[in-house]
């Protein structure tokens, strides 16, 4: 089991990775049916509750939780109680009062899921959809989950993989936990920045860290390429723009540094022409739309292992009649 809550990549073992992989892998199945619906989660309330600005992660949650046939309540921060001062606390008791089973949260401060999880105010499950510049472990997973069906043939864990997360390491929840994620199944990492862009302490973590991007890519069989944070830059971190594109961007000439089967991944949303090329982006070696479809995938096996889903039900054909 993968516990109550879905906190940080680092929480999970090999053995609870693979499981939600695979049960991503058979909950794929369900959008080859006639009606994409499973009635696993009938009758429980998944709560969505944003303090920062999403458009694929919220859409994605919101997908994969009506794919299981939960009842799904959208609570923006703006609009709400909440941009009246309301406390993230009378917030949470507000949702408990309403019989939430989850609450997916995204927020700007770093530790707020963790608060959210071990306050006592909610009883249900929480899951982390991305707290300041901390953790991403959904993204993580699906993350995984892609280079799992590009390397790995959708199975297993990625022991041996290579795989170099490029760009904005320092402010880049999404690059912690898929360093802490592919790590744990076995992945090789290396971590590609301009040492402004390196958090204090990179060195500690489980990976190698390079400043030369041309030097990594030849020897990589997937390239993660991030965006630059600049809402959450408060200085400046390299001279300008196009500069950190000669420097750190993927173009096809550093594409065609690349081993022929290996992949680009990017969490979205994309800077074309600044770490990504719109060449690179629509080339046939991007797996960008695919990364979002896992998503939806990913985390309907996430509110599925976590809200108890039987797996007889993942066989019935056409399930929601």
């Amino acid at each position: 089991m993968i516990g109550r809550h879905l906190l940080s990549a680092q929480d999970l073992t090999s053995a609870d990775a693979v499981r939600i992989l695979d049960t991503a892998g058979e909950l794929a199945t369900v959008t080859d049916r006639s009606v994409k619906k499973l009635p696993t989660l009938r009758g429980r309330t998944v709560v969505t509750l944003f303090f920062e600005d999403s458009t694929r992660t919220r859409i994605s949650f919101e997908l994969a939780a009506k794919r299981l046939s939960a009842d799904v309540i959208n609570f923006a921060a703006k609009g709400s109680s909440l941009s009246k001062g309301e406390s993230l606390k009378d917030t949470a008791l507000t949702l408990e009062a309403m019989g939430a089973d989850a609450v997916i949260i995204r927020h700007g401060a770093s530790g707020a899921p963790y608060r959210l999880a071990n306050a006592g105010w909610i009883q249900g499950s929480v899951i982390n959809a991305g707290d300041g510049t901390h953790e991403h472990p959904t993204q993580a997973l699906l993350d995984a989950f892609t280079l799992r069906n590009h390397l790995r043939a959708g199975s297993g864990d990625l022991a041996g993989a290579r795989v170099a997360i490029v760009g904005d390491i320092l402010h880049s929840r999404v690059a912690r936990s898929n360093v802490a994620l592919l790590r744990t199944l076995g992945a090789q990492v290396t971590v590609v920045a301009p040492p402004t862009l390196l958090p204090y302490g990179v060195h500690t973590w489980p990976c190698d860290v390079s400043y030369d991007i041309d030097d990594v890519l030849p020897h990589v069989d997937a390239v993660m390429m991030l965006r630059v944070q600049a809402e959450r830059m408060a200085g400046s971190y390299f001279p300008n723009e196009l500069e950190y594109s000669r420097r750190y961007g993927l173009d096809s000439r550093r594409m065609a540094l690349m081993p022929d089967e290996a992949i680009v991944l990017h969490p979205g949303p994309m800077n074309r022409g600044v770490e990504i090329s719109a060449e690179v982006a629509d080339s046939p070696r991007a797996v960008v739309v695919e990364q979002v479809t896992n998503g939806v995938h990913v985390r309907m096996a996430v509110l599925y292992l976590l809200l108890g889903g039987r797996p007889e039900e993942l066989m019935v054909e056409g399930a929601d009649r």
